[in-house]
């Protein structure tokens, strides 16, 4: 059974930083390509970044240019969002997304910018 689980989310102030680890179980990692999307309240889910599953392909919604890298380990079949420089915008549901095949989904984590 395929597990996504993610995790470090939280409340931050404009211009804060925060990581995401999103750990994957029940599935190749190393062959699945990964991405974090993420959901703010009274929007359509969006597409934030991805990263084949060697790191040889990374993409960045436009407005996260700069601030948020992805990055994964395979060794710890975890992938990573590292967020910079956070503004009142970033504030949604952050989901990993696992595809090899098949999608699989986590259950999100919420993020928060805010003074």
């Amino acid at each position: 059974q395929v597990q996504i689980v993610e995790s470090g989310g939280g409340f931050v102030q404009p211009g804060g930083s925060l990581r995401l680890s999103c750990v994957v179980t029940g599935l190749q990692f190393s062959s699945s390509s990964m991405s974090w999307y993420r959901q703010a309240p009274g929007k359509e889910r969006e597409l934030v970044a991805v990263i084949g599953n060697i790191g040889g392909i990374i993409e960045y919604l436009d407005s996260v240019k700069g601030r948020f890298t992805i990055s994964r380990d395979n060794a710890k079949n975890t992938v990573y969002l590292q967020m910079n420089s956070l503004k009142p915008e970033d504030t949604a549901v952050y989901y990993c997304k696992a595809r090899r095949g098949y999608e699989y989904w986590g259950r999100g984590t919420q993020v928060t910018v805010s003074s």
